[in-house]
């Protein structure tokens, strides 16, 4: 349907501008011997028609696209649409006449009006034309605006896909190292291993619940790092210990899901387990001015200065709140010879 027919307001705009055309051409007609009055009668009502025929000029536009088709055939479609249309403005023109002509009071008038044809013939020609160029602008500022609707799309498509390969990344990287531990303990302590394959099993049950999700609250995502630190207690017993202070104001905060999962287990794997005697991994989360503030800190090797790598996670949670938070996001990671502290911090969603 053509646009301008598609709602109401817009067709009554557009008829007010062709009464106000209307009104113009009466004026111009009363120089030419016609009263206003009898000027109007004549040409309001082929004004109105004529508007509707004009209507035509969208369907114009689109079987000849300014992108695609040739200057010399746009043009020669447009001559030929705008004579066409002229000469419809001139077969209304005469029906209305001929109507007229059956007042005597008007017959004279009429005789004059037609005396104007070339006139009449040559203004329906150019208005034919010019409603066509606006409508070659309509669809222009169209196709600009579908164009950066489309790059909006595929911002949010490719922002989408990359956030599912990050996420599905985080799943295989602790499986291994997961796997890993149950091996070790295999031989050693298979009481152990067992429970630990039951943790395992718990915990990707519970992954698997967040996994579609785009955001979860903070509670649910402390809940399963606190699993992932129970799994790997049964690997590092008392070596591992586990610190928390959670203002009670941010566990209602959305942040993406597995958020501090993967800084726990940079934690477990770059710190407690290159430490003969283990330590105690920290975490601290405050709500403070409408954001969210989360820090992570363990213990790690003073001899390992050279080669303490954050690994997948850091890398992984840093491309993440990237894409959710944009700008708006910030990750720091500090080292000292004994120390490692990651801070995270991001708006707070409260729902």
């Amino acid at each position: 349907m053509h646009p301008i027919l598609a709602r109401l307001e817009r067709l009554a705009a557009y008829l007010a501008l062709w009464l106000g055309i209307g009104v113009f051409l009466s004026a111009v007609l009363t120089r030419q011997g016609l009263g206003f009055a009898e000027a109007v009668i004549l040409v309001l009502p082929v004004v109105i028609v004529y508007s509707f025929i004009c209507l035509s000029a969208w369907y114009v536009c689109r079987a000849m696209p300014l992108a695609t088709s040739g200057v010399p055939a746009v043009l020669s479609a447009s001559l030929l649409a705008a004579v066409t249309a002229g000469g419809l403005w001139l077969a209304t023109t005469a029906a209305w006449i001929s109507l007229l002509d059956s007042l005597p009071s008007l017959v004279s008038v009429t005789a004059r009006y037609r005396q104007q044809t070339a006139f009449l013939f040559t203004a329906a020609v150019m208005l034919f034309l010019l409603v066509l160029a606006v409508h070659y602008v309509v669809l222009a500022f169209e196709a600009v605006r579908e164009a950066e609707r489309q790059r909006l799309e595929l911002e949010v498509l490719t922002r989408d896909a990359e956030l599912r390969a990050l996420r599905a990344q985080i799943d295989p990287h602790f499986l291994y190292n997961s796997l890993n531990s149950i091996s070790a303990l295999t031989a050693s302590d298979p009481a152990n291993a067992r429970r630990m394959c039951l943790l395992l099993s718990e915990f990707l049950r519970s992954t698997l619940h967040v996994s579609e999700q785009d955001t979860i609250t903070l509670e649910e995502d402390l809940m399963l790092a606190e699993r992932f630190l129970s799994i790997e207690q049964v690997r590092f017993g008392k070596r591992l210990q586990f610190e928390r202070h959670v203002d009670e104001h941010a566990t209602a905060c959305r942040v993406p899901p597995l958020l501090l999962q993967p800084l726990v287990e940079n934690a477990v794997v770059h710190g407690i387990a290159g430490l003969i005697d283990g330590g105690v991994i920290r975490l601290d989360i405050e709500h403070r001015d409408g954001r969210l503030i989360m820090t992570v800190e363990n213990p790690r090797d003073a001899d390992a200065v050279g080669r303490h790598r954050s690994g997948v996670g850091l890398e992984n949670v840093r491309r993440r709140l990237g894409l959710v938070f944009g700008s708006a996001a910030r990750l720091t990671a500090e080292k000292t010879p004994d120390r490692f502290r990651v801070q995270i911090e991001v708006p707070c969603g409260l729902p």
